[in-house]
């Protein structure tokens, strides 16, 4: 990934890496624990790349 980035590229970086966090402890009281991660931590592990080719 080259150091400079084009405004987009950034973008879809910062959304990528705000979307992986833990769900909040909230939510899973509010739904009886039947939620216990978020869905965008499907990606977890993948290449900060591969995150941004699929579009996530």
């Amino acid at each position: 990934m080259p150091s400079h980035k084009s405004f987009r590229t950034k973008q879809k970086l910062a959304r990528a890496q705000k979307q992986n966090r833990p769900i909040p402890q909230w939510i899973r009281l509010r739904t009886n624990n039947t939620i216990r991660y978020g869905d965008e931590l499907e990606n977890y592990g993948r290449g900060v790349e591969m995150m941004v080719t699929n579009g996530v």
